[in-house]
């Protein structure tokens, strides 16, 4: 089993990103993706500074995955997507199925992400055909759905031809719209935003009249008010997944990993926090954490 640590969602400072990624050039993590998946706007990292951070990835062992954007909404954002489809070096991660054709064209192997729309053994077999190497299952979907899926036989008889991989720590991304939601709860239009969301460095928290963080808001990018957590889970996990992705914070994230490697055979289970959740993983309702 493996351990990667996806994309950063949220908008962090330069120097805050660097050193993050100096970090995951030091720890035990198998795979890095990096990229911004969330808003065009948030421009603190060009393209050039991403290439400069997979090379040292690279040079320190790491396998690295640039990640795309999972909204695209103007010609500005196809035209900074294709310099990701054509970067000649890394494994990219197609959030939007407009990046699909630019890679295929190139037949580029790509990462299908979470966000891409893949429900059943049709549609996966369908992204194997062109070009997929990975496939990160939608964050809703459980462990019962998935050892079903892999079972089909138009997926069995290729199952040695793509990894699957789980997202298993952090807030899980569960929807993207035109509107920006962090700028709206400044009293600000998305095109004046003044790019609020560095002020947010773990997004915005929303909770119900009842006091329960139910989201998260992360500009476009609605999350989940719990942290998703299936440390516990990586036993069940055997034999069906083999990419297990952390999702960055701001604190914290390295301490995680160490112990997810620490307890992939059971041996050394986590006590949770109140806040987190395992529901989907374990086909309940999203916002549940069962204890094992």
């Amino acid at each position: 089993m493996k351990f990667s640590l996806g994309a950063i969602q949220y908008f962090w400072p330069k120097q805050v990103v660097e050193n993050f990624y100096q970090q995951a050039a030091d720890s035990s993590v198998d795979i890095v993706y990096l990229g911004e998946t969330v808003c065009s706007k948030r421009r603190e990292l060009k393209f050039e500074d991403y290439m400069a951070i997979a090379h040292m990835l690279r040079e320190a062992g790491k396998q690295v995955c640039l990640s795309t954007m999972t909204l695209l909404e103007a010609p500005s954002e196809l035209r900074e997507l294709r310099k990701y489809c054509d970067n000649g070096e890394f494994l990219v991660e197609a959030n939007d199925v407009g990046a699909i054709p630019y890679l295929q064209e190139h037949k580029v192997p790509f990462v299908a992400g979470a966000a891409i729309n893949c429900y059943n053994q049709h549609t996966l077999r369908k992204l194997m055909s062109l070009g997929m190497s990975r496939w990160v299952m939608p964050v809703e979907l459980s462990r019962e759905w998935l050892a079903k899926l892999l079972e089909q036989p138009m997926v069995h008889d290729v199952r040695d031809c793509f990894e699957v991989e789980v997202f298993a720590l952090g807030h899980m991304p569960l929807a993207w719209s035109g509107r920006c939601f962090t700028a709206r709860s400044e009293n600000r239009p998305k095109d004046q935003c003044e790019l609020v969301c560095i002020n947010y460095p773990e997004g915005r928290p929303v909770t119900s009249q009842e006091g329960q963080q139910v989201f998260v808001l992360n500009g476009i990018q609605t999350q989940s008010g719990s942290r998703y957590n299936l440390v516990n889970q990586l036993p069940n996990m055997d034999g069906l997944v083999d990419v297990v992705r952390l999702s960055p914070q701001l604190v914290g994230t390295f301490d995680w990993l160490e112990k997810f490697r620490a307890n992939v055979a059971g041996g050394a289970p986590q006590r949770l926090d109140k806040n987190d959740s395992n529901g989907y993983w374990l086909a309940l309702a999203g916002l549940v954490q069962q204890l094992d």
